[in-house]
C-alpha cells in the first residue's frame, strides 16, 4: 500500500545507496519530496534530474519542494520555484512547506493552488505541522496536520479530523527509536500517508525510515 512520503533533503551524489532504497521501496511510496536547494535552486542538478526521472519511471509522485514562509512569501517567487521543479526535474506536484493553520491566509493559499495547477501539479500537499483550519482541505490532495518528535507524536491527544474525508492526512514524525511502531500510530489517529525518521535536531529529513533500509521491519 502507497502510504510513505519521503522528503529526503540529501544530494543524490552525496547519499547514493539511501536513494537507491528510495527506489526500491517504490510500490511502497505515496510521493517523494524532491529538495535540491531548499527549493528548485538557481540552475538544473543532472544528478536529482536522474533521479526524479528514475521516480517517475517507477510510478512514483515527485513533488517540488517550495518554502511559502507562513504566507509571508512573494507568490510570484513561489510559482517560480514550482514551474523550476517542473521544467528542470519533470515533477507532478508540489510540497508547500510553513504553511500557517489559520483561515486568514487562505486566500493566499487558494492563488497559490490555481497557479500549481496551472503549471502542472497534479498533486498538492501543504505542510502546516499543526492541525489546520478545514478550509484548506478544499485546494489540498494532502495535509500535514502533524510535524515533530516521537515523543510529541506519542502524547498528543488524537482529535477527530473536522474536515471531509476527500483530503488525505500526513504525519511527519523524526527522532523515533528502532523499536517504535509509528506505522500503527498513525493509522490509528487516522493518516493515510506518514514519514518517521531517526533523525533529529534541525535537520531530521537527512535520514529515511528504517523500514527503508529494513523491509522486514515493515508491519
Amino acid at each position: 500500500m502507497s502510504t510513505l512520503l519521503v522528503p529526503y533533503y540529501e544530494h543524490p551524489s552525496v547519499r547514493p545507496a539511501e536513494w537507491e532504497a528510495i527506489l526500491a521501496a517504490a510500490p511502497r511510496l505515496y510521493g517523494v519530496v524532491l529538495n535540491p536547494a531548499s527549493g528548485p535552486g538557481d540552475r538544473p542538478d543532472t544528478a536529482f534530474a536522474e533521479v526524479a526521472a528514475r521516480l517517475r519511471d517507477a510510478g512514483v509522485r515527485v513533488l517540488g519542494y517550495a518554502d511559502t514562509d507562513y504566507a509571508r512569501r512573494a507568490t510570484t517567487d513561489v510559482v517560480r520555484d514550482l514551474t523550476r521543479h517542473r521544467d528542470w526535474y519533470g515533477t507532478d506536484g508540489a510540497f508547500l512547506d510553513q504553511v500557517p493553520s489559520g483561515p486568514e491566509h487562505f486566500e493566499y493559499y487558494q492563488r497559490l493552488a490555481v497557479a500549481a495547477w496551472g503549471v502542472g501539479c497534479g498533486t498538492l500537499v501543504l505542510n502546516h505541522g499543526t492541525a489546520p483550519h478545514p478550509c484548506y482541505a478544499r485546494i489540498a490532495d494532502v495535509l500535514v496536520t502533524f510535524e515533530g518528535t516521537w515523543a510529541s507524536y506519542r502524547a498528543l491527544r488524537p482529535e477527530p479530523w473536522p474536515g471531509g474525508g476527500d483530503v488525505r492526512l500526513c504525519h511527519l514524525v523524526y527522532d523515533v527509536p528502532p523499536d517504535a511502531d509509528p506505522e500503527g500510530l498513525a493509522r490509528a489517529r487516522g493518516a493515510a500517508v506518514h514519514c518517521a525518521v531517526p533523525g533529529t535536531g534541525d535537520h531530521p529529513w537527512g535520514t529515511l525510515p528504517y523500514t527503508l533500509h529494513h523491509p522486514e521491519n515493515t508491519p
